[in-house]
């Protein structure tokens, strides 16, 4: 689904939102979908209803994506725990 298409479901919200975070990670969501349509010129719906990926290409996906994220993680609790030692020395 692109952003125009988020936006369409998103009709019943009225745009609104109780939550600024939440409208925040929602924005965030339909850029996201934006970028990836113009780098594989497909939506995740086109793509699955058409089966151009199977199910495990996107357990395998999901797999890579979670390891990613966890040296993401590892590298800014490194990060964090060099800059609290800098603090402690001045």
């Amino acid at each position: 689904m692109d952003a125009q298409g988020f936006s369409q479901a998103l009709n019943g919200l009225n745009g609104e939102f109780r939550d600024p975070v939440v409208k925040r990670v929602v924005n965030k969501f339909k850029e996201r979908s934006d970028e990836g349509y113009k780098k594989y010129g497909t939506t995740l719906h086109e793509e699955r209803t058409t089966k151009v990926k199977g199910l495990m290409k996107y357990l395998i996906d999901i797999q890579e994506e979670l390891m990613d994220a966890i040296l993401y993680i590892q590298t800014a609790q490194e990060e964090l725990k060099d800059m609290l030692d800098n603090e402690k020395k001045t």
